[in-house]
Parts: C-alpha cells; sequence; structure tokens
C-alpha cells in the first residue's frame, strides 16, 4: 500500500516537471528576445524590426559605384565548325556590380570533341581589373555529336578601373584540345649540285 503511494507521488512529481519544461520551453522564445533587445547582442534581429511609419531599408551594396557605366561587349570566335555566341551582345554595368551572361555553343560535327575557350580583353588594361567570379573557360569540356551547352561568365570589374575606360570587349576564341590536327607542312629544299664536290 506504501509503495503504491510512493509510485503515485512519483507520478504526480515527473507530471509537473514535464509540465514545467515545455512552460519553460515557450517561454525561452520571448525571453531571449528581450535578453537581446536588453543586451543589444542580436544586432541583425534589431535591425530586421519593423517599426511602425518608418520603411525598413536594406543597406546597399557600397562596392557598387553608381556614379560609373561601362559597356561591356561580348564576342565569341571558334576555331572549328562550331557555333559559339553571347546570348547578348552588350550590356551596361556599374563597377563593382555581380553581372553574369550566357554562352550558348554547340557542337555541329558528326564526332565527339574536347574544346576549351581562351579569352581575350580589350583594352589590354582592363584585364587586371575583369575579375570573373565563375567562367566555362576554366575546364575544358567534351561534347557529343549535335550537343548544345549554355554556360554561364560571372564578372565583376574593379572600380579602380582608369576612368577613361568606358568600353570593355570580352572576347572569346573557343577550340578543340586533343584533336589530330595535322602538322604544318615542311618545305623540301633541294641544294644545288657544288661543282668539284664528289660525283
Amino acid at each position: 500500500m506504501n509503495l503504491v503511494r510512493l509510485n503515485r507521488q512519483m507520478l504526480g512529481k515527473l507530471a509537473v516537471v514535464t509540465v514545467a519544461m515545455f512552460g519553460f520551453g515557450y517561454a525561452l522564445v520571448p525571453m531571449y528576445k528581450a535578453i537581446c533587445e536588453f543586451t543589444g547582442i542580436n544586432v541583425l534581429a534589431l535591425g530586421e524590426q519593423a517599426i511602425p511609419g518608418v520603411k525598413s531599408q536594406v543597406p546597399a551594396n557600397t562596392q557598387v559605384d553608381l556614379s560609373r557605366t561601362i559597356t561591356v561587349e561580348f564576342d565569341a570566335n571558334s576555331r572549328g565548325p562550331w557555333e559559339f555566341k553571347p546570348a547578348t551582345r552588350s550590356l551596361q554595368v556599374h563597377p563593382g556590380e555581380l553581372t553574369t551572361v550566357m554562352y550558348e555553343f554547340q557542337n555541329v560535327q558528326n564526332r565527339r570533341m574536347s574544346a576549351q575557350a581562351i579569352p581575350s580583353y580589350a583594352p589590354q588594361q582592363a584585364q587586371a581589373h575583369f575579375n570573373k567570379v565563375e567562367c566555362f573557360c576554366f575546364n575544358q569540356y567534351t561534347l557529343e555529336p549535335g550537343e548544345k551547352k549554355v554556360w554561364p561568365v560571372a564578372f565583376v570589374i574593379d572600380s579602380k578601373l582608369s576612368k577613361d575606360v568606358n568600353t570593355i570587349t570580352l572576347s572569346y576564341t573557343f577550340f578543340e584540345v586533343g584533336s589530330g590536327t595535322p602538322p604544318a607542312p615542311v618545305a623540301s629544299v633541294k641544294l644545288p649540285a657544288v661543282a668539284g664536290l664528289g660525283s
């Protein structure tokens, strides 16, 4: 009898502890917010709070130079019977602004091929300030006959680019790698016979 009463008391205590734990868990969220607001620890959450009558402003990217606009022209050349072109021919960008353009490529040959692109820049001084974050020119690709691919080029133009540069041309030359291209012909030279030297 005594044992049954002890078990009921223990069960009652465990039920009270369980309810208290659930209550404490729910109370943690408002307690956490109150402590963060009081101490200023969670600055991001405070900045995201809506203030009545005030529009929330997302801080602008201070690295983008909105006072300048640069025209970037895109060019594509291929060494071989392939189709290779940019999806757009030119864009207006601000220095410091992340921009992405797509290039389209198709292997129109009836055989598998591996190829890679090499970039070039005009004017030449723009190369040091043209930072590619992602580019298909970083890798070689193998395409099956007739296969089409669309590849991105993501870039940022450094705001330190000379102020007198208003237009940059990014040009890619796509060429086949590992192909059995025949070597250049070697000219055969016939030496004239010299009198008095062996017959």
